[in-house]
């Protein structure tokens, strides 16, 4: 049940094969070509059967994964398409198709081919690092202009890194408190902890945008107690700002929840036993109390940091451009740009990245040790 859907995303990201299908004689035929010289008149025949013979929609989408390889392909295939329909199939086609679109005649354009003749690739977890392949698929760095996912990987590691440091030192006190009240007064408490549960994620969000905005309560509120001027108003929304701010509040109750649930479960009389073999409060709580949360902690950072990781409502609605992360760039590419490979490139990253961190925490910590109630 939950291994085909991991295994479906995995494919997906070295899946290669749709140009190989729809374009079947000219990736045969490509192997022949010497890659230095304008190909011959069998390619270009090759070429013109496959997209003259091809459906309508597979022309588009085929089109519009050669462009990844080499931006030009799209606009190339949709114009050659229209031209197409004038040509005399009986005559040399090599002529015919330059003059349709004079990119036939570019050896870039063919070169460009060999990235795709394989029906597996790496290409997509290049391209998810700001790398590519060249005509001879070696590896190099995108163009300066299109690098861009190594800024969204290291921002979503510090924002996951923030959030997940904030969660805990707001979370522990709280939970503290909640595990040494009174049983009444604490339940009571709870309530208040899990109320956001109860309230929907987007109203939330919402409620933080109208409280964080320019002309917002929070603002207002700091200007009419004179702590800063009405022209100085903080600028909260639609930035990096934003996206911590509200990530925080959206996942501190992750965190709280595994720490009072240990708290709970460690006996007061340990503190007193302490302090009567002569430790000061602070030191038993630091050498007696703090070791035995440790299950609690490592439970709510490994919790909240995967949920941070992965996020990508609260950064599209609050992060405005600076406080997008790379989870936003996956939905951006399954919903907008339709590039699956990539996304699904992102997507095995991402899993990795988490699998890799309970790995490590199972060596550090130990997965025994950690506790969720």
């Amino acid at each position: 049940m939950f291994v085909w859907p991991i295994y479906a995303l995995f494919q997906k990201s070295i899946d290669d094969s749709f140009v190989n299908d729809v374009l079947p004689r000219t990736m045969a035929i490509y192997e022949k070509w010497n890659g230095i010289d304008l190909p011959g008149e069998p390619h270009f025949e090759a070429m013109y059967l496959d997209l003259t013979t091809a459906e309508k929609l597979h022309i588009g989408k085929v089109s519009t994964r050669m462009n990844y390889a080499k931006s030009g392909w799209k606009s190339l295939i949709k114009k050659s398409n229209r031209k197409f329909k004038k040509i005399d199939a009986e005559q040399p086609l090599q002529p015919q198709m330059i003059k349709a679109d004079k990119r036939w005649g570019d050896v870039a354009f063919w070169k460009s081919l060999g990235v795709m003749k394989d029906r597996t690739t790496a290409g997509y977890y290049w391209n998810a690092i700001d790398r590519t392949y060249d005509d001879k698929k070696n590896v190099i760095m995108q163009p300066e202009n299109r690098r861009v996912y190594v800024m969204f990987w290291k921002r979503t590691l510090l924002v996951s890194t923030i959030v997940t440091i904030a969660c805990l030192v707001l979370a522990f006190p709280v939970a503290y408190l909640l595990a040494t009240l009174p049983l009444r007064i604490s339940n009571l408490l709870m309530i208040c902890v899990l109320m956001p549960f109860w309230t929907s994620l987007l109203v939330r969000i919402v409620a933080w945008m109208i409280m964080l905005q320019q002309q917002g309560v929070l603002n207002d509120s700091l200007v009419g107690l004179g702590i800063i001027s009405d022209e100085n108003r903080l600028p909260l929304m639609y930035n990096f700002n934003g996206t911590l701010i509200v990530m925080t509040q959206v996942l501190l109750p992750f965190m709280i929840l595994p720490l009072y649930s240990v708290m709970r479960g460690i006996p007061p009389t340990y503190m007193k036993a302490a302090q009567n073999l002569g430790a000061t409060p602070a030191r038993a709580f630091i050498r007696v109390y703090m070791p035995q949360t440790i299950p609690g902690i490592g439970a709510g950072v490994i919790l909240v940091f995967i949920v941070a990781i992965g996020y990508f409502i609260t950064p599209e609605l609050v992060g405005g451009k600076d406080g997008q992360m790379i989870g936003n760039q996956i939905a951006y590419h399954l919903r907008k740009s339709l590039n699956w490979g990539l996304a699904s490139a992102m997507g095995v990253i991402l899993l990795s990245a988490i699998l890799i961190l309970y790995w490590v925490y199972d060596k550090i910590v130990g997965i025994d040790n950690m506790r969720l109630g």
